[in-house]
């Protein structure tokens, strides 16, 4: 029997719409690292990128359990001495929720060529309007 690999011209990538209004960061950011990935697909392959493209709307209705709100901190280094920056996750939410997103689905994909390309299939905005109706992107119903 032979191995099955997919071809680039084979992939055909989907658009999926996803409203983050009343989902848990962490629950969220696992189904969308996994349709990112491809891993959702029979056609999966560690060393092909397989995924589809992920719109997310509603960033800032995103919900933290228990009290991540206060406790859980984004952190940043500028390379400089003594250069690390950490804010809160209230602080980051009022700013630019869709960091709080990235980060998340960023921090489940491969650290690698392949999973910076995967990541910018990942569109995150603050509302319902995006600019991606030419797509065609199907709703996704993460609740079910």
């Amino acid at each position: 029997m032979r191995t099955y690999f997919p071809k680039q011209g084979d992939i055909e990538p989907r658009w999926f719409i996803i409203d983050a209004d009343g989902q848990v960061l962490g629950r969220l950011s696992t189904t969308i690292a996994t349709i990112i990935s491809g891993k959702n697909k029979p056609t999966y392959t560690p060393f092909l990128d397989t995924g589809d493209h992920v719109i997310v709307i509603n960033a800032e209705k995103i919900v933290l359990t228990g009290r991540k709100e206060t406790d859980k901190m984004y952190r940043h280094h500028s390379l400089y001495p003594g250069g690390l920056k950490s804010r809160e996750a209230r602080f980051v939410r009022a700013e630019k929720p869709e960091t709080m997103i990235e980060e998340a689905v960023w921090g489940m994909l491969p650290k690698n060529k392949i999973g910076r390309k995967m990541l910018k299939k990942l569109k995150v905005y603050r509302g319902t309007n995006h600019p991606h109706e030419a797509q065609k992107p199907e709703k996704l119903d993460i609740a079910e």
